[in-house]
Order: structure tokens, then C-alpha cells, then sequence
């Protein structure tokens, strides 16, 4: 009894753990699925709660990259985000309406293996990015809730517990189930910005009615560094750390079909564009501000000491000052909307994964069909981030690296997407600005790397993981039908209803001159090598490989006539699986058994496996059969493979 039970657990689990969604997904990457619009600001508070809860360490984490220069480094970043991320984003806003984002723009813009690699590559930097937000964001919320004055000493040095516990307990949200939940976003961004403005206001008036303090700053400023241009210099150079106040960009595109626009049916909703637009500037404009301020009240009313591992602003700088100069029980206040913000920051960050990993990765067949279902993710992301948390000890300051490396990746990657699209519609002079932007982050990105070179390690770490997972899956996966949907002409469908009044015959051909004499050659040996007899009717079955790096497609099937011989000729991914898809639909419709001859090939079975995996092609009647057997278990209904010697 004990052992039917625990089956009985186990069988449940496992259904569980592999239960599908069916309803209607409101997330962005669901371009066929119908989405409850809302107002392009309510939009702008859901990707808010990535983009502005940055605002919880940005500012500590710029005092420790820049010092004294904090502020002007901020400007410069502040410059890049107005006149080089937001026009890009525009331009990605444009080309995808829809929610594709970047990555889905070099995807078009790059063929074959190559876009294909490429995009498998920048999967691995949203893995870090978002991977990263959720552990930073975390260790964050931990800050906040040990270094109130309030909390029991208790919790003092128990980083890495509380984070575990805070990334565990957004686990269980997920494998509970998971909807957005537009208006909780603009209730924690309202709030939260609100009590942002008040911290910073009072922290401009500290400033005002303190005056020396700016100038004790300036006097500073200048011992330690001597003229103006040595501070624009430095500053250029340590601006790549503050990159962290550039997230939240991409988001913005993502999350485009929730945004109401003219109710337009189009692929290139104007509304709905240009209320992205909005968007885009007032996220941008908003976070600037902030971004601005914020740094320089920190730095000028903060000790220095107090930024560093172990000081009360380490982290959490602006929370300090509401502490320092509105009590502590408006500082308890503002760490509460802090630690749930940067808590709902998270929760972002996976519903992204949970959209993108089964966008991107089951299309090209690069990924267990278990990654369709939320559950089984939920779990492997939550276990990677416990590992990211304990190998940086819950420490906020360690993790900037890696997460603006995944933010600049993906940043530079849009920036070049745009500029390849300009150069394609031949625009010089926007061809020039786009650029030079590109330039500008590509700098940005390799300073990250080269100043903080863990981000790139865990991104490697990813990449390295999806590759080889994706090239696994792909071969353990390439003997599926792989067909969304046979679509034939007229013409074809005429020429399988005349075939269909006796033994429904196919030769595969391989297309060459495609003239008369080809046709008679190549059915002469087929009626030879199989005994067919010559008042027996024949079809000429021809598929051309579109796309070998394409998983499942849809093929085309149209009818040709050249003489007196009739051709079906299809176009797909893969030769083998499109043979075996029209087999069993010619079976489907005219209710016979069809059968196939094949020509035999020599050669290296290694070498025809790559080429089938790669190319689509390989020892196509061999494989053509596994496919069939795969498909249609009962032998008395499977179509029939002949190999002529």
C-alpha cells in the first residue's frame, strides 16, 4: 500500500509540477494572444518596479564607483540614457509592436545558424540580467530590513539567510501561480517615488540651508582632482559602474502589447507605438531626475566611511538619509516600500525568464519540451539564484558588476540592432548617430567587463549552459514531426486526389536541372529497383531546405507539372521531417497507406547526422523512417519506406 501511494504522490507531483497554463497570457512575448490593454502609464509603473527600484542602491553603489565625482559621472550617465538609450528604444519600439523586443530584431536581421547563435548568446546575458535582478534586488531588501534601527539584532549578520528566504518565498509565488498584476505596480511605484521625492527634497533643503556643505564638496573636489577636464575624464571613466540606472529599457519594449493604443488590428499599431514612446521618455525623464538628485544628496551629506561594507548606507543610501532627517519611523516606512518594491522587482524579473526562455529556446528545438510548462523553470532559475546568492554572500555591491553587464549586453545589442537596420534602409546620417551611440555602449560595456569581470564569468557560465543544453535537446529532439501546419495549392491537391484512384506512389527527388530528362532517368531507376510496374502512376516528391536553422515550421506544398511527370514540391526546414508530415497528411486525406521510394547513399553515418542536424538533410530515407516510427505507433498505419539498391 505504502509503495501504490507514494506512486500515486509521485504521478501527482510530476502532473503537477508539468501543468500547462491554457488561459490567455497577458505576458509581452504572446504575440497571437489576446492582451487586457491599459493605460501607457499604468505600463509604466510595471517595468517601474525593475527600472526605478534601482534607485534602493544605485546611488551607494555610485558613491563607491565615483566618490567625490559621483554626481558628474551620474550626469554623463544621465546624458546616455536621454540621447542614446531612449532614442534607441524608440527605434526597437517601432520595429516591434508586438513585444519582440531587440533580440527578436537581430534575429531578423541575421540569417540562418548565425542570428540563431547569436540570439542563444544574448539569452545567456538576459539570464544574467534578469537572474541577477532577482538575487540584487534581494540582498537589497535584506539591507534594508537589518540595517533598521527597529530590527532585532537578531537578524544582524544573516544576509545570505534573509535573501534565501526572500528569493524562496518568490518562488512559491510562482509555482503557485503567477499574474501580473498591473495595479499592485503602480501602487508600490506611486508610493515608492513618493517617498523618494520627499527624502530627496529634504535632502536639497539640508543642502540650502547649509551652504558650506556644497562648498567643503567643491573644495574637495578640486584637492583631489585639479582642473575640470581631469574630472570629465575620470568621470567618463568610472561611469561604467553606475550603468545599473540604464535596466529597465528593455522591459519597456517587452511588456508593449499591454499598452492600450487606437484598438488598431495592424502589425504596426500607431497608437500603440506612440504610446510606448511615452512611455519610454517619461520612465527616462522620471528616473534622470531622480537619478541626479539622488546622488547628489547622498554624496554630499553622507560620510564617505558610511558607503563602505559594514556602514549604515552601504546599499541603501537614500534610506539612511530618511532615518538621518525624518525619523525613524518615516525611515521605517520608506524601508518597508523599499524592501517590497525591490521585492516585486524580482518577481519582474522571472516573470520575464518565464516568457523569453519558452519564446526562444523550444522554437529552434533547443530545449526540453518540459521548458514549455512554468513550473519545472521556476525551479531551476530559484536554484540558480540561491547559488548566485551564496557565492556573492547576499552582498549587493559584488552583484552591480554582473547585473550591468547583462543590462549593457543587451543595451549595446539593441543599439546595434537599430544601426544595422538604418544602414539597411541606407539613412547616412542616422546611420552616423546610431553609430556613434553603439560605440558608446560598446565602451561602456567592455569597461564593465574589464573593471568587474564577474559579470562576464556568469554570463559565460549561462551562454555555455544554453549552448550545450540547446545542441543536446536539438539532437535528442530532431526526429520529432517538427510541423506547425501543411499548407498545398490547388494544383497539388488535384494531383493527390488523382493519385489517390489506385497505389498512392512518391519518388523523393533531390531538385537539380528539374527538365524532362531528369524526371525519366530518375523514374527509371526507381521502377527498377523496386519492380514498380509501369502502368502504376508515380508522384515526384521534392522538399527544399528554407531554413535548416529553423526547428518547426510550416511547409508549403505546391503541384508542378514539367511534361508528362507530376511533382509535389515543398519547402521546410528539415528534408526527412517534412517527407514524413506529408506522408502521414497524404494518408490522413485519402485514407490510404502511401509509400515513398528512396534512392540508396553511401557514405559517413557521422557525417550525414551532422549535415541532417545542420543542413536538414543527411541519410534522409533512414531518418525519414524514425521520424514516421515516432510518430504513428501502429505499423499498420505507417507509411511505407522503400531504398532502392
Amino acid at each position: 500500500m505504502a509503495n501504490i501511494a507514494k506512486k500515486k504522490f509521485s504521478k501527482q507531483l510530476i502532473s503537477w509540477l508539468l501543468e500547462e497554463d491554457h488561459k490567455p497570457k497577458e505576458g509581452p512575448y504572446h504575440k497571437a494572444e489576446p492582451h487586457r490593454k491599459h493605460p501607457w502609464w499604468q505600463v509604466m509603473c510595471l517595468t517601474g518596479v525593475d527600472y526605478f527600484s534601482t534607485l534602493g542602491y544605485q546611488p551607494g553603489i555610485a558613491a563607491l564607483a565615483a566618490g567625490t565625482l559621483s554626481p558628474l559621472a551620474t550626469l554623463i550617465l544621465v546624458l546616455l540614457t536621454l540621447f542614446g538609450a531612449l532614442p534607441i528604444y524608440r527605434r526597437v519600439a517601432g520595429k516591434s509592436p508586438h513585444g519582440e523586443g531587440s533580440i527578436a530584431m537581430l534575429e531578423n536581421l541575421l540569417p540562418w545558424w548565425q542570428g540563431k547563435l547569436f540570439v542563444l548568446c544574448l539569452l545567456g546575458f538576459v539570464a544574467t540580467d534578469f537572474i541577477i535582478t532577482i538575487t540584487l534586488s534581494a540582498a537589497d531588501a535584506t539591507a534594508h530590513i537589518i540595517e533598521n534601527p527597529l530590527m532585532p539584532s537578531i537578524f544582524h549578520h544573516q544576509e545570505i539567510t534573509i535573501t534565501l528566504v526572500l528569493v524562496a518565498l518568490l518562488g512559491a509565488v510562482f509555482l503557485r501561480g503567477f499574474r501580473e498584476a498591473i495595479g499592485i505596480a503602480v501602487l508600490l511605484v506611486g508610493v515608492y517615488l513618493f517617498l523618494n521625492f520627499i527624502v530627496i527634497s529634504f535632502g536639497l533643503l539640508q543642502l540650502f540651508n547649509h551652504p558650506s556643505l556644497i562648498s567643503d564638496w567643491q573644495t574637495t573636489l578640486f584637492q583631489q582632482h585639479s582642473n575640470p577636464l581631469k574630472m570629465i575624464g575620470i568621470a567618463l571613466w568610472v561611469f561604467p559602474k553606475l550603468a545599473l540606472g540604464l535596466s529597465g529599457f528593455e522591459t519597456g519594449v517587452t511588456v508593449m502589447p499591454l499598452v492600450q493604443g487606437n484598438n488598431e488590428i495592424s502589425d504596426h499599431p500607431k497608437g500603440r507605438i506612440r504610446n510606448t514612446h511615452k512611455l519610454l521618455a517619461t520612465a527616462a525623464g522620471i528616473m534622470s531626475f531622480f537619478l541626479l538628485t539622488s546622488s547628489l544628496v547622498t554624496t554630499l551629506l553622507i560620510p564617505t566611511a558610511e558607503f563602505q561594507t559594514g556602514g549604515k548606507a552601504n546599499g541603501r543610501a537614500l534610506a539612511y538619509l530618511a532615518h538621518q532627517y525624518l525619523g525613524n519611523s518615516f525611515g521605517t516606512i520608506y524601508d518597508i516600500s523599499t524592501i517590497t518594491i525591490l521585492w516585486f522587482a524580482g518577481a519582474s524579473a522571472m516573470a520575464g525568464l518565464l516568457n523569453i526562455v519558452p519564446r526562444y529556446l523550444p522554437r529552434y528545438g533547443m530545449a526540453p519540451t518540459w521548458t514549455r510548462a512554468a513550473r519545472p523553470l521556476v525551479l531551476v532559475f530559484i536554484t540558480i539564484a540561491f547559488i548566485v546568492t551564496i557565492l556573492f554572500k547576499a552582498n549587493v555591491e559584488a552583484q552591480g558588476g554582473a547585473y550591468a553587464t547583462g543590462v549593457l549586453v543587451l543595451m549595446t545589442s539593441a543599439a546595434f540592432a537599430v544601426t544595422l537596420s538604418v544602414h539597411r534602409q541606407r539613412s547616412k546620417r542616422g546611420q552616423l548617430a546610431f553609430g556613434i551611440i553603439t560605440l558608446l555602449f560598446l565602451y561602456t560595456t567592455v569597461t564593465n567587463i574589464i573593471e568587474r569581470p564577474e559579470g562576464i564569468r556568469i554570463a559565460g557560465f549561462f551562454i555555455s549552459a544554453i549552448i550545450l543544453t540547446s545542441l543536446i535537446s536539438r539532437v535528442w529532439r530532431s526526429t520529432e514531426l517538427r510541423v506547425e501546419r501543411i499548407e498545398i495549392d490547388e494544383k497539388a491537391r488535384q494531383l493527390i486526389t488523382e493519385q489517390s484512384r489506385g497505389e498512392i506512389r512518391l519518388i523523393a527527388n533531390r531538385l537539380n536541372e528539374g527538365d524532362v530528362q531528369e524526371y525519366f532517368l530518375k523514374e527509371k531507376e526507381v521502377r527498377e529497383d523496386n519492380h514498380i510496374p509501369a502502368s502504376d502512376p508515380i508522384l515526384f516528391l521534392e522538399v527544399m531546405v528554407a531554413d535548416a536553422s529553423e526547428f518547426a515550421d510550416v511547409i508549403t506544398v505546391e503541384g508542378v507539372q514539367v511534361g508528362d511527370y507530376r511533382i509535389l514540391r515543398a519547402e521546410s526546414a528539415a528534408v526527412p521531417n517534412a517527407i514524413a508530415a506529408l506522408l502521414l497528411y497524404i494518408r490522413d486525406q485519402t485514407g490510404k497507406i502511401p509509400h515513398v521510394y528512396f534512392g540508396w547513399v553511401e557514405g559517413n553515418p557521422i557525417q550525414y547526422l551532422l549535415r541532417f542536424i545542420l543542413f536538414g538533410e543527411g541519410d534522409i530515407p533512414v531518418v525519414t523512417r524514425e521520424v514516421l516510427r515516432r510518430a504513428e505507433t501502429d505499423p499498420e498505419r505507417r507509411p511505407g519506406i522503400h531504398v532502392g539498391g
